[in-house]
């Protein structure tokens, strides 16, 4: 699988869950948001996303507003769409100048039919959540019969393979170990099951409930990881910039110590610097070479 040099960057900051843009959303207080969309723009993030939750009442007329407030700002980049109310994503697309995004379309049917004709509708692009009936895929393979089912539906309204970001989801390393590594496999296998889409991940995932201090080395190393699986993209804190500068692949160095832990080289760790040796340590974590603990580096 070739490498990817650069990864797109999703910015994940306009959330109704977070203490200021939550409330300037209640409010409809543009100025918050619209200072955080040049952030982003300064910060070259590639797509805005828009959550605001499962906005069950209202949900149509806030998107509509949050929509028009960031492309009062800008409209070079896409906004991504992001809620469970599905009147809500149609009130963004009808909005949206240019091509939107809608995040996500989950492998179930009540999603699937109301989401993907929208999409063909509007011709834009989405997020494939690899989060099926029966909730969390097991293993690799469930996620590649996901992707088959969900890849099957949308070629059947004709969609355009290039306008699919499929997610296999991200699962924190303290709760589901395996999972990540179930993942990582996945995008081994994504040239072949899904030839000509792209694929996304909401990178913060892999260590939630993880200590606040290991969360950056968590995500700095399976942000790597996954760019060298050819990650096409990923959803990111804006503020983050260690994040920016691997995916941009500014951190080369770093990125070829942790190839050599995943293509299971020797590695004199005594050659190493501290911060090397706990790099290499993350990425055992990460390929379930070793065993999860909030210690590992201690080790």
């Amino acid at each position: 699988m070739p490498h990817v040099p650069k990864m797109k960057l999703i910015g994940e900051n306009v959330n109704v869950m977070t203490k200021i843009y939550g409330a300037a959303m209640k409010d409809r207080d543009k100025k918050p948001i619209q200072d955080l969309v040049e952030i982003q723009v300064e910060k070259g993030m590639d797509v805005i996303d828009l959550n605001i939750g499962p906005a069950s009442r209202g949900g149509d007329e806030l998107m509509r507003w949050l929509v028009e407030t960031v492309q009062e700002v800008t409209t070079d980049i896409p906004c991504a769409l992001d809620t469970s109310n599905i009147d809500a994503i149609r009130a963004g697309l009808e909005v949206h100048k240019g091509r939107a995004f809608i995040n996500s379309i989950m492998v179930r049917p009540e999603r699937m039919e109301a989401l993907l004709p929208m999409a063909a509708e509007f011709e834009c692009d989405w997020v494939g959540l690899l989060w099926g009936p029966e909730g969390m895929p097991r293993d690799e393979n469930e996620r590649g019969m996901l992707a088959a089912e969900l890849l099957a539906d949308a070629a059947a309204l004709e969609i355009a393979p290039e306008r699919i970001w499929l997610d296999p989801i991200v699962t924190p390393v303290n709760v589901q170990q395996n999972q990540v590594e179930a993942l990582l496999l996945f995008m081994q296998m994504f040239d072949d099951l899904a030839p000509g889409c792209f694929s996304t991940c909401g990178l913060s995932n892999v260590s939630n409930g993880a200590p606040e201090h290991l969360r950056p080395i968590l995500n700095k190393t399976y942000l790597i990881m996954c760019k060298r699986l050819s990650m096409y993209s990923a959803i990111v804190d804006v503020f983050d910039e260690d994040l920016h500068k691997i995916a941009r692949g500014e951190w080369a160095d770093l990125e070829v110590l942790i190839h050599k832990v995943i293509d299971d080289e020797d590695i004199d760790m005594s050659s190493l610097s501290k911060e090397e040796v706990d790099y290499v340590k993350t990425a055992k974590i990460l390929l379930g070479h070793t065993l999860y603990s909030d210690s590992w580096l201690e080790l």
